[in-house]
């Protein structure tokens, strides 16, 4: 760290031990702190064998994906390019928004840098190579990155030089490192309930998959006990059992703020509005854009964008019927949307669709309440994640003072 600036800073929150030691030394993220070095400049192989090396793509998700590295054949000796552990990975070229996204390397993963990603070395034993990941990781931090990058037409970049200057503080290594010890605990509850958010919904997934018929069949491999003697289901349009389709009249950007009822677009969020044109129970289906076939459930009063069908009248269980469309509207859609610079669907594309439906209501009902309870778990879970994510960001500002005026 340079030696320039003799300036100092103090967190808002210490731990105990810390509380009267001296204040953080400021300093930039120059040479003798950090080695930043650019990765292999070499052509990528289209075979299934080689040095895996890593891309953008391989830190996208802010762990290392194996699965999206990319491959290179050389007789070069690129021993030294070699991931170490403790090495940490950094976007410089991208978008702004993923300039400064980066990854601790924590283990060998048999992987060399490529290009695209910066790789940063801590040169110094005085120091903690997983604190300086979570500092630069810090919002001010990335503020700054995304501040001074060049900002290309088609990308934006940061080189060494600068990535250099970055102005950063830091406590001696004791604290480094219980900050390290306390942040690197909280990641691994955020990535076991991030695991257990996705096995939720591959479970459910899987439960659908057997709980409703196969393409071509009118029985489904998995029946709750007490309907293990009913009859086949049998195959129904969605026209035949949803008895109003219609759509909204209004354009997306009609919604008012803080007004008295919900507006639903062809996002997933609903919006308000302060007049309704929709009343009871509905299921409202997204007709076209990014999120094409979202479906919201909602009863009472409401509006719609002229591309959101509104679906009322119901001859089944409604949730049941939203069940399935969760499980086969997708595979519909795929097949029969239209394509454009905004893909969307036709109402037929709803009236005409083909159902496969128990006769007996009690079944749909179950099928039903086992189906939502499941995505009530879902949702404890996201909730359980996102409050983890929070406590943290919340977290990190606290425990780092902030630099030449950004909030770290």
């Amino acid at each position: 760290m340079s030696t320039e600036t003799k300036k100092s800073l103090v967190p808002k929150l210490r731990f105990p031990e810390f509380r009267g030691a001296e204040g953080w030394e400021c300093g930039q993220l120059d040479g003798a702190l950090l080695s930043i070095s650019n990765g292999l400049v070499l052509e990528q192989s289209s075979d299934t064998s080689g040095f895996k090396v890593t891309r953008i793509e391989t830190i996208s998700a802010g762990t290392i994906d194996l699965e999206k590295v990319g491959l290179v054949k050389t007789s070069q000796d690129i021993s030294t390019y070699k991931l170490q552990v403790g090495d940490i990975l950094l976007s410089n070229i991208n978008s702004i928004a993923h300039i400064g996204k980066s990854v601790f390397v924590d283990r060998d993963y048999d992987l060399y840098h490529g290009m695209n990603l910066l790789r940063l070395g801590v040169n110094s034993s005085k120091h903690s190579s997983q604190f300086i990941y979570y500092l630069i990781n810090t919002d001010g931090i990335r503020a700054s990155l995304r501040e001074r990058a060049n900002k290309a037409v088609n990308q934006a970049s940061i080189n060494q030089t600068e990535l250099g200057k970055t102005e950063v503080a830091l406590p001696l290594k004791p604290e480094q490192q219980k900050i390290a010890n306390c942040l690197s605990s909280l990641d691994e509850l955020i990535s076991a309930q991030a695991l257990k958010v996705e096995a939720l919904k591959t479970h459910k997934k899987g439960l659908m998959q057997q709980l409703f018929p196969r393409e071509g069949e009118t029985q489904p491999g998995l029946r709750f006990p007490e309907f293990q003697n009913s009859g086949m289901w049998e195959t129904r349009l969605l026209g035949d059992v949803v008895k109003s389709f219609k759509t909204g009249k209004l354009d997306a950007n009609a919604m008012v703020e803080n007004g008295q009822y919900r507006f639903y677009t062809c996002a997933k969020n609903h919006y308000q509005i302060d007049h309704y044109a929709f009343e009871g129970e509905a299921l409202l289906v997204a007709g076209n854009g990014a999120h094409l076939g979202y479906i919201h459930h909602y009863i009472g009063k409401f509006n719609a964008y002229q591309r959101t069908y509104v679906l009322q009248q119901f001859k089944a269980n409604v949730i049941f019927i939203r069940c399935l469309l969760d499980r086969y509207l997708p595979a519909r859609i795929l097949f029969e949307k239209k394509d454009g610079n905004t893909p969307y669907i036709v109402l037929s594309t709803l009236t005409d669709m083909p159902l496969v439906i128990p006769t007996d209501m009690k079944e749909q009902e179950r099928i039903a309440d086992c189906l939502t309870s499941l995505d009530s778990l879902i949702t404890a879970a996201i909730y359980e994640l996102e409050t983890l994510k929070t406590h943290k960001k919340g977290l990190m500002q606290q425990l780092f003072p902030a630099v030449e005026g950004f909030d770290v």
